[in-house]
């Protein structure tokens, strides 16, 4: 008896990929539409909901979130650009270690769970330009920060390197609408200052309007936001996935 011929098994599909749309009409859908404080309240109840790390799983988080697309034994540090290993050791110079975008400073929330741990500001960056940061608030001009990547500093201001000003104005944006004064946290909100100190502002509000404009989410960032919703914290940043979202609330 001649056997049967061999047959291939049918290909395995891809899931199609996820688009603003369907999240407009699931994630986004009590948001759409609104405008001002009115899309403002909308989105904080929208990304309040969420899963918290521990300050301590965030190392292995960000090992994920920002690995490095060409080598997946590194991550991508924000300010620099270097691509640098996952195994870090001790946070001796010329290491990474976790930067927080927004200065916990700035509202004095330290590394508590909560905004002290939330992926979506949270980053990998090379420690001396994590110190030469510190808490400063975010502004253009200033000096080359050694080992920066091009990102410039003064004594009371911050600008990052051009491949990441829509970042970090993204960042800072999602972290005024998620915390807004309620489980016990302060109110952070952007202003037009800098040198803020302790208070729970972070400035200034028109260049970081500036930036997120002029850098528009890329494949980076898209993917990010994607690995903290699917494995981490269960929630979006929506600027990332609506910029447009940045004019219609301020």
């Amino acid at each position: 008896m001649t056997a049967p011929p061999i047959t291939a098994a049918p290909p395995v599909m891809a899931a199609p990929p996820i688009t603003a749309a369907d999240y407009d009409s699931t994630y986004y859908k009590d948001a759409v539409g609104k405008t001002g404080d009115d899309l403002k309240a909308a989105l904080h109840t929208i990304i309040s909901d969420q899963t918290k790390l521990s300050y301590a799983a965030v190392w292995d988080a960000l090992k994920d979130t920002d690995q490095d697309p060409g080598n997946s034994a590194n991550v991508i540090l924000l300010y620099s650009g270097d691509s640098r290993a996952k195994m870090r050791n001790g946070g001796n110079t010329g290491d990474w270690n976790r930067e927080h975008v927004w200065a916990k400073s700035h509202g004095d929330f330290g590394t508590a769970t909560g905004p002290g741990t939330d992926l979506h500001h949270l980053r990998p960056a090379d420690v001396q330009v994590n110190s030469s940061r510190g808490n400063k608030d975010f502004d253009n001009g200033g000096s080359p920060v050694p080992g920066g990547g091009g990102s410039l500093g003064d004594s009371d201001s911050f600008e990052p390197r051009d491949a990441v000003k829509g970042d970090v104005a993204r960042m800072i944006f999602y972290m005024a609408v998620r915390y807004e004064g309620d489980d016990g946290w302060p109110d952070l909100e952007v202003n037009g200052s800098v040198g803020n100190g302790s208070k729970p502002f972070i400035g200034k509000l028109d260049v970081l309007k500036k930036w997120s404009a002029e850098d528009p989410p890329d494949a980076f960032e898209q993917r990010r936001n994607q690995v903290i919703h699917d494995s981490y914290q269960h929630n979006r940043n929506p600027f990332v996935d609506h910029p447009e979202w940045v004019a219609a609330i301020w």
